[in-house]
């Protein structure tokens, strides 16, 4: 595993508590400072970014054309809103079979046939079927009313993005309510909410029945949106994509992290070995030796660069995940993007040290090294708020020097604050008995540990009673226990040519002589396993 900062920080920084404080934690600056300037603001150029993540949500692609940094983020989503025909009011209402003139029909056969009528879902008042005949109470004639209007389902972005047909979802029961001939025209295609709004003076009953039917139609409306959509193969196909794209962009940036920073330190290295008064020649000459000695450290630390890729790369998808889940319900802004994968970033390093313990850390020293690494982090995201900041600020605005700040102000808040909680974790007395009390407790790693220790013991003391080269005896049990494995599963024709194999590989002496049909053909032959 790719140690992070904090761990490896661990195995250089021990605290002299007869050295002064301030001596001891500035040596440690340069090295966190260099760090989060590499990863966390100098390479996240290669992360990028986006204004409500990287996956279309029904939520997201709403506030497209009301919210300026808004995006389409699939091109097919795109082209299909694009392809989407002009309202026509006749494919709403006047249909030949739609549930809408169906259940108008049917209402109407009703109040004909048995004088039945409908309820106004608006003002609770009975209303007929009274036609256009002169005189007709326009406030008692009942028409059916879209709740949610059949021209704002129609442009949905979100009904769009869910490929549903506009017609159906407008003509469902759900989103179907009988009221009054002038209530109806009054309120054409206007929302609910906005009609309400617009019409202080209506009774407060007739308020409330309009917005319980508004809530039930939407819940419907929206719960058949949420269904269609986020259970389909699209939306998993491009949330699976926008995660390995994200994972594959966060690996190359921890890996590229690690190399520079090998890269920096022994370029350091070479420099401090320049006497004064060197020439331009040999500045240039440690600067190649350093870089080339960089490389080759980061090149021999090749598990490590491995590691670090594979960390990056499941933070990053992890965090591409949880981006786009938060946008189902709300819209996460560039810098809550940033925020979630540096988290991710962190839990990720913390659960490998408590759960796989590489390092073989005892329980308190574990636990101490998971605090370290969620301290990094969360200087980190301090570091980006203070960065955000100062890019709102008019200093954040001035062509170049304002990028510039932002990068160095992020990077030493993130390094002082690193810095400090670090060297309070290690200076602590009371945090030092703590892990010292929790590394005694017994666990299950020391209780292995214990008694595959003795094992070997007991072993080595069987070898010296009867003078037997434990180190042959290991190496031939190893032997025989590979040789087993190899003949495991095989028919017998292949097992025969196998053991054949094996015998002539390693030397042994065959008990038989010549072709064993023949040999055992001559009464006068015996087979000798000695």
């Amino acid at each position: 595993m790719a140690a992070n900062l904090a761990i490896e920080m661990e195995k250089d920084f021990d605290v002299d508590p007869s050295e002064p404080v301030v001596d001891s934690i500035f040596t440690q600056f340069e090295r966190v400072i260099v760090q989060s300037l590499v990863t966390s603001f100098g390479l996240d150029f290669i992360v990028r970014d986006q204004h409500g993540g990287d996956v279309d949500t029904i939520h997201n692609v709403r506030k497209i054309g009301q919210d300026e940094d808004m995006r389409w983020k699939s091109r097919a989503n795109e082209d299909a809103f694009n392809r989407n025909p002009k309202y026509d009011p006749a494919d709403y209402h006047r249909g030949a079979n739609n549930n809408y003139n169906n259940t108008k029909r049917d209402a109407r056969l009703a109040y004909r046939e048995s004088g039945q009528t409908v309820t106004d879902a608006y003002t609770g008042a009975e209303l007929g079927f009274l036609g256009k005949s002169k005189g007709a109470d326009p406030n008692k004639n009942a028409e059916l009313d879209h709740v949610i209007a059949a021209k704002k389902i129609h442009e949905d972005k979100g009904r769009i993005l869910a490929r549903l047909d506009g017609e159906k979802l407008a003509d469902a029961d759900e989103n179907l309510a009988w009221t009054n001939k002038s209530l109806n025209a009054s309120m054409g295609a206007v929302d609910i909410e906005e009609y309400i709004a617009a019409h202080p003076e209506m009774p407060e009953s007739q308020k409330q029945n309009m917005r319980r039917a508004h809530e039930r139609a939407t819940r419907s409306y929206e719960r058949k949106l949420a269904t269609a959509y986020y259970t389909s193969g699209r939306f998993f196909g491009d949330a699976a994509v926008a995660a390995g794209r994200v994972g594959a962009q966060m690996g190359l940036r921890q890996a590229m992290g690690f190399v520079c920073a090998e890269i920096w330190f022994a370029a350091k290295a070479e420099f401090m070995r320049l006497e004064s008064g060197f020439a331009a020649s040999e500045l240039f000459i440690a600067l190649g030796n350093g870089v080339k000695k960089g490389v080759g450290n980061a090149r021999a630390k090749y598990r490590d660069l491995l590691a670090s890729f594979k960390d990056g790369a499941l933070s990053g998808a992890l965090s591409s995940l949880t981006t786009t889940l938060s946008n189902i319900f709300f819209t996460t802004a560039k810098n809550i993007v940033r925020i979630i994968r540096q988290t991710w970033v962190s839990i990720v390093e913390a659960i490998k040290i408590l759960i796989f313990n590489p390092d073989g850390y005892g329980l308190g020293d574990r636990i101490k090294a998971a605090c370290k690494v969620l301290a990094t982090g969360a200087s980190i995201l301090m570091g980006t708020f203070v960065s955000e900041m100062i890019a709102k600020s008019p200093l954040g605005t001035i062509p170049v020097v304002g990028e510039v700040l932002q990068t160095f102000c992020g990077a030493l808040v993130s390094g002082i604050l690193t810095c400090s909680l670090l060297y309070i974790l290690d200076r602590c007395e009371i945090v030092a008995k703590l892990v010292a009390f929790l590394n005694s407790m017994p666990s299950i790693e020391k209780i292995t540990s214990f008694y595959r220790e003795q094992a070997a013991r007991f072993e080595e003391y069987a070898a010296s009673l009867y003078a037997i080269d434990i180190d042959a005896f290991r190496k031939e049990a190893r032997l025989y226990t590979d040789i087993c494995a190899s003949l495991d599963g095989l028919s017998n024709e292949a097992l025969n040519a196998r053991l054949l194999d094996i015998y002539r590989e390693h030397g042994f002496t065959l008990a038989y002589s010549g072709d064993f049909d023949d040999f055992m053909a001559d009464k006068n032959n015996t087979l000798n396993f000695c």
